[in-house]
């Protein structure tokens, strides 16, 4: 990525996909280049938390809500401490941001941290495009060298695709640290950080639980040392079936049966360590409004997700494993897809969406307090 320091409201700026197709706009953020995989959000809120979550890491965010930037940004609300997309893509941005805990603008922040966007562009005609072919590598060009499309196509071409791509250790924290429980310390949780997002440890420290978040690099070892109740895998970016480590750390937490929690990233970590396979999906689910069934209770849920891969597990029967019976709990209304496992003969779970949305929906909140339940019924 190459960033001017010209102003970016001034500058042209254009979308080239990697199957030719282009969109003209001006730069939003800063000027310069960016690639990664362009995706869409369908939130209308929350973009704040979008941008800071690094599952989010080396993929181009196409905002679908037509009108992005109105709260600004604040100092409270991001889930890590950086900006993680490679680029933004916004149709209108707000000239104004209006909220009593804005800091700054979007844009202004975008800038500040280096984020090249475009806006002013069909972001329609782009999901419908990214719907109908699927996601795909992309770049974002402005200023003064945007007048050769084919050039900047080959470019686009030469990115390195997502399927394939380890990124956990790329987003995760180098060190351990601990995050204490709120009130009464009740249970000690082991949280692999593949990409983990702020507000998660704060859910589980909620309930009193203290977390200790450790690299993605660790032993399974590490994990003991703590002496945790739980062990969680958080979310994050990238190929699930580049996730080796991981997956073998997982599967020696089933061995002791250890009370074990997955989201998202986590998931699909789950499935892998169960036997199953993982697949691309073809556009992915993205955003806070994604509907979800609970099958162990029949309850349908309004959620947050974002992941472009998912488990290949059978839905309508129970699998035998090397670590018990499983099954699919959750499954996406829209498209069947396994949003959800649990074990039947041991305490493990997760989901492939994000119960700690900090922007909503909250429906599935619940899901820190099964947790805790398994925690409480292993002890006893």
């Amino acid at each position: 990525m190459t960033i001017s320091t010209r102003g970016a409201a001034k500058a042209p700026a254009v979308l080239v996909l990697e199957d030719g197709r282009t969109f003209r706009g001006r730069a939003y953020g800063a000027v310069g280049e960016t690639f990664g995989e362009a995706v869409f959000s369908t939130g209308m809120t929350g973009y704040q938390e979008t941008l800071t979550d690094p599952s989010y890491h080396r993929q181009v965010v196409v905002m679908t809500a037509p009108h992005v930037g109105n709260t600004g940004v604040n100092d409270e609300d991001p889930e890590s401490g950086r900006i993680w997309v490679s680029g933004y893509v916004v149709r209108d941005p707000a000239r104004v941001p209006s909220n009593w805990r804005s800091r700054r603008s979007l844009d202004e922040e975008l800038e500040r941290q280096g984020v090249v966007g475009i806006s002013g562009i069909d972001t329609r005609a782009l999901t419908r495009h990214l719907r109908e072919r699927g996601a795909m590598r992309v770049g974002i060009f402005s200023g003064d060298t945007i007048a050769d499309e084919a050039a900047l196509l080959a470019r686009v071409e030469e990115a390195p695709e997502m399927v394939g791509a380890d990124l956990s250790a790329e987003v995760a924290t180098k060190e351990t640290y601990v995050v204490p429980a709120i009130g009464t310390k009740k249970f000690t949780v082991a949280a692999i950080d593949l990409g983990i997002k702020g507000m998660t440890p704060h859910r589980m420290a909620e309930r009193g639980i203290e977390v200790h978040v450790l690299p993605a690099t660790a032993t399974l070892e590490e994990v003991y040392a703590v002496e945790p109740d739980g062990v969680f895998f958080s979310n994050g970016p990238g190929d699930p079936a580049t996730a080796d480590h991981p997956v073998s750390v997982m599967q020696g937490v089933l061995e002791r049966k250890t009370p074990l929690f997955g989201i998202c990233f986590g998931n699909q970590i789950l499935g892998r360590a169960l036997g199953f396979g993982t697949y691309k999906l073809k556009y992915g689910h993205r955003g806070i409004n994604q509907p979800v069934q609970d099958r162990t209770t029949g309850k349908v849920e309004v959620t947050a997700h974002n992941h472009g891969f998912a488990v290949d597990a059978p839905l309508d029967k129970v699998s035998d494993t090397k670590f018990g019976r499983a099954e699919v709990s959750h499954v996406c209304l829209n498209d069947q897809v396994v949003e959800g496992l649990q074990l039947l003969d041991q305490p493990a779970f997760s989901v492939q969406y994000h119960p700690e949305a900090a922007a909503g929906p909250h429906d599935a909140a619940y899901l820190f307090d099964r947790f805790v339940t398994l925690m409480e019924g292993q002890r006893a």
